[in-house]
């Protein structure tokens, strides 16, 4: 409960504040929410089949978002950023599905 609560609260600032994101940061922020979706699709898994543990949520968010942004701005000085970002998209969303997957079989039993 507190966690949606914290969903509804987040968005609500989000829509109030119109917060800005500086130019620089722009080309990861997509990357960053694809890697956040991972986490929160694996921990609704991991809910589901009894094994959540908070601590693991709070370091797999963090360290997905962090990994998936340090590999497309290394991918940028290298110069192959739009490749790299491709890549990171194509795994986690790999990974995004098969959760997904797994959460509609729990759920529907099918």
């Amino acid at each position: 409960m507190i966690a949606a609560i914290a969903l509804i609260a987040g968005i609500a600032a989000g829509l109030l504040l119109e917060p800005t994101i500086p130019t620089g940061l722009q080309p990861y922020l997509p990357i960053a929410v694809v890697a956040a979706l991972d986490a929160v699709f694996g921990a609704v898994r991991a809910r589901l089949d009894g094994i959540f543990d908070d601590k693991v949520f709070v370091v797999s968010f963090v360290s997905n978002v962090l990994v998936a942004g340090l590999i497309v701005y290394l991918g940028d000085k290298l110069g192959v950023g739009g490749q790299l970002s491709t890549g990171v998209v194509v795994v986690l969303g790999v990974r995004i599905f098969g959760n997904v997957a797994a959460i509609r079989r729990h759920v529907f039993r099918a």
